[in-house]
Formats: C-alpha cells, sequence, structure tokens
C-alpha cells in the first residue's frame, strides 16, 4: 500500500512538470527560441594576435564588427543594409 502512494506521487509530480514545461514553451514570446532560424550568425572570424580578434557577426539584417581581447569586446562598425 505504502509503494502504491508513493508511485501515484511519484506519477502526480511528473504529471505537474509536464504541465509546467508545456505551458512554459506555450507562452514563450517570440525572441525566444527553441527550435527555428538563428538571429545570430558569425560570418567571418580573424586573429590578428593570439589574443586579439576581428569579427563580422549578422544580427537580423545588421552586419557588425566586434573587436575582442582577453578582457573586453568592443564595438568596431555597424551596417545596416548590405548586398
Amino acid at each position: 500500500m505504502e509503494y502504491l502512494q508513493q508511485g501515484l506521487a511519484l506519477l502526480v509530480v511528473f504529471g505537474l512538470l509536464g504541465t509546467a514545461l508545456w505551458f512554459v514553451r506555450a507562452r514563450q514570446g517570440p525572441n525566444l527560441r527553441i527550435r527555428g532560424e538563428r538571429k545570430m550568425q558569425v560570418i567571418e572570424r580573424v586573429s590578428l594576435t593570439p589574443q586579439h580578434t576581428l569579427c563580422l557577426v549578422k544580427v537580423g539584417e545588421r552586419l557588425v564588427m566586434i573587436g575582442t581581447a582577453p578582457s573586453s569586446c568592443q564595438l568596431i562598425q555597424t551596417v545596416e543594409d548590405h548586398q
């Protein structure tokens, strides 16, 4: 009898977790992507020194050039319309 109660309690907990997961996925906003098209993509990366890199990143329809160093990351240039 005790094992039956524990098993039923475990099933109820799993059911509640499944329902919560379904609810979160159903109510997620358009910017929260689990599957679908990527919003950000690294187009090219050039290593300037072993610790410094220049990256060209596509964010939506915008191209962004970013310089990275061990302790920082800096926006170099943004291009709105590119072909």
